[in-house]
């Protein structure tokens, strides 16, 4: 491998955590890369529910839901890492001119690829009287990994990776989304052993 190839960027996949990864927080997992370069990565976990719904998340931040159902969707865990910070994570919402440079809220990363994650209060706030984006997935703390880290733990065959599908973020239910990150790679489940090498 010559000195001058470009390192791994795997923003914008999905990780599908393999069997053999026994890890209470990512066993079964399927992780949302929202940043992966030469300094680390960080993602957010999209098939965890917390015990929380966005009702119960709204009441603990004080803000007041302009209608019931806007408080429906569960909150899930979306790792470790700063588990009391919210990360929302959401289709593209322009400003006025749908120009897509212009951020519409304070903390917004674009991710190359086709999303959002907004970590700022604006964004629940907008979701709270139904003027913010329709998809979203909110989620408290992050998944991160130091500098190859994850390059290592690729190499253990403790991930599979796969190009994001949005669809099985926002249209999925949550409990077959594992099932679809995975058969995004034409694989199943019951397929994968536990010790398999590398192909």
């Amino acid at each position: 491998m010559s000195s001058d190839s470009a390192p791994m960027n795997l923003t914008h996949h999905f990780l599908i955590a393999m069997p053999g990864l026994q890890d209470e927080t990512f066993s079964r997992s399927v992780v949302y890369l929202c940043e992966h370069s030469e300094r680390g990565a960080l993602g957010l976990v999209i098939n965890k529910p917390s015990d929380m719904n966005l009702k119960v998340l709204f009441e603990k931040i004080e803000l007041r839901l302009s209608s019931p159902e806007f408080g429906e969707p569960m909150v899930y865990q979306g790792g470790p890492v700063q588990t009391e910070r919210g990360f929302v994570l959401h289709e593209p919402v322009f400003a006025d001119g749908d120009k897509p440079e212009e951020a519409v809220y304070a903390s917004t990363m674009t991710i190359p690829g086709g999303l959002e994650m907004t970590t700022s209060k604006d964004v629940l706030e907008a979701l709270a009287t139904g003027a913010g984006p329709r998809k979203v997935l909110v989620s408290l703390g992050y998944a991160a990994w130091e500098q190859g880290q994850l390059e290592s733990e690729l190499a253990e065959n403790s991930w599979l990776t796969v190009d994001a599908d949005p669809a099985v973020i926002f249209d999925t239910p949550v409990e077959q989304r594992y099932d679809r990150a995975l058969m995004l790679l034409g694989l199943e489940a019951w397929k994968l052993s536990p010790d398999a090498g590398h192909a």
